[in-house]
This record gives C-alpha cells, structure tokens and sequence, in this order.
C-alpha cells in the first residue's frame, strides 16, 4: 500500500482554520512542528497504531520530560528539552492520523487535554525537584524549592483548568461553545490589560515548550556560573508568574462573554 503523500495529506489533516487557531494552535506548531509532523503521518496512517495511543506516548513523553530534570546538569535539562519536542509532535500527529482515517472522537478530546495537564505539571515539578538539588554533595534537599516548583504547576494546571471549564459551564446551561470573539473582555480596560499581557506573552513561560527552553537556558547559565542559582530564580519567576496569570485569567473569564 503506498504511502500518501504531503500533498494528498495536507488538505485533509490540516483544514482550514487548525493552524489559525488562537488559543488551540501552539506558535512552535504553527513555526515549524506541523511541517515535520506532516512528514511522520505519511508513515504512520498505514500502519495499525491508533491515534489514542498516539496520545498516550504523548503523555508518556511530557511525563519523562519532568523525569529527566532529576538527572544533574545540562544533560538533564538538555534531555528534557528533546522530550517536550517529541510531546509537541506526537500532540500535532495524534490529531492529523484521527482526521485522515475519520477516527475523532470525545475520548481522545479528552485524552490529550488530560495529557497537556499532566505534562506540564510533571516539567514544572521535575524543574522544582532539580531545583531542590536531591543529590548535592551536602546530602541534604532544599525541599522549599520543591514547593515553588509545585505552586507553578499547580497554577499552570488552574490556567487551562480555568479555560476548560468555561465549556463545562456552558454545557450544562445549555449554551454552544464558545466563539473567539467571546474572549475579549467588556471592560475598555480589561480589553487594554488583555491585549498588553498578550503582547509581552509573559504568561506562556509556563507553557511546556516555553517552561523547557527556560530551563535549559538557566541550566547552561548555572553550568557557567557553577551552583543553581539561575536555576532556583528560574523556578521563582516561573511560580509567580503562575500564580499572578491564574488570578489574571479568571478575571479574564468572569469579565469577557465566555459565560454569556
């Protein structure tokens, strides 16, 4: 059976609108990840591999990614940087081999957005544990550090939480989903206060991609500097900015038409 080609699998797993999606596309899909991913489906839609499974290495990927941030120095760091990428183009083909077989489903809906939770909330924790320096050479942990890992990913998980939500609460009242358009807050100054955080784009540090490439830029600063100094200022920026845009976000929903 021939495989197909890019051609033949563009118009069918990349229909219009997926890479223009606003809050469903990852710029890093957009830039470069949907290309490479195209060239994989060509060898998987053939094969007996399920794009639920797809997913579950998904998850399995993002997972080992925080893992990986155990392993002392840039090769930890390094490591888990390769396996968020591997989480970012099995997340881009799950969805592509479901559409060119016709095999969506809610379950596997529901299944990536389980795995984006556990995922980043795995690299945010892995990234406080590393911080908290579990084997250092004066045999003690500095377990507060493990802590503020824990706050940021917890408040990543409470950012998409928030956003997820906003379909729960719309379907039990009886409402459709929700429209772009919706999002933008009815306030002139919440609108203001919306575009300008979106600009500086300060809230996706939390994002896996985003969160990984910080930790292998502090990583190569501490492999210079000696000790974890960036490493830990990392883990702190990365909390509060958790904390701050969960706070930010909700206000966000509340002040929009996402529940209107």
């Amino acid at each position: 059976m021939s495989k197909p080609s890019v051609a033949e699998l563009r118009p069918v797993v990349h229909p219009e609108g997926v890479k223009d999606r606003r809050s469903g596309e990852h710029w890093a899909g957009r830039l470069y990840m949907r290309e490479i991913s195209l060239r994989c489906d060509r060898h998987l839609v053939g094969t007996r591999i399920t794009p639920n499974q797809l997913t579950y290495l998904m998850v399995l990927a993002g997972v080992l990614a925080g893992a990986a941030l155990l392993v002392p120095g840039i090769t930890g760091a390094l490591l888990a940087a390769v396996l968020v990428q591997l989480y970012l183009l099995l997340d881009c083909v799950d969805g592509e081999i479901a559409r060119w077989r016709g095999q969506t489903s809610v379950t596997g809906v529901y299944l990536d957005r389980v795995g984006h939770y556990l995922a980043e909330a795995a690299l945010l924790t892995g990234f406080g544990l590393r911080a908290a320096d579990l084997f250092g050479v004066d045999g003690r942990a500095h377990w507060m550090w493990a802590f503020v890992g824990t706050v940021a990913a917890l408040g990543a998980i409470l950012i998409k939480a928030e956003t997820d939500l906003v379909d729960v609460a719309r379907a039990r009242g009886g409402l459709p989903a929700v429209r772009e358009a919706a999002a933008v807050p009815r306030s002139t100054g919440l609108a203001f206060a919306r575009r300008a955080a979106s600009a500086l784009k300060f809230h996706r540090l939390v994002g896996g991609v985003e969160a990984s490439l910080v930790i292998l830029l502090v990583a190569l600063a501490d492999a210079v500097a000696g000790g974890l100094f960036f490493t830990r200022a990392g883990v702190a920026v990365l909390a509060a900015i958790a904390v701050v845009q969960t706070v930010l976000h909700l206000v966000s929903v509340l002040a929009s038409s996402r529940l209107r």
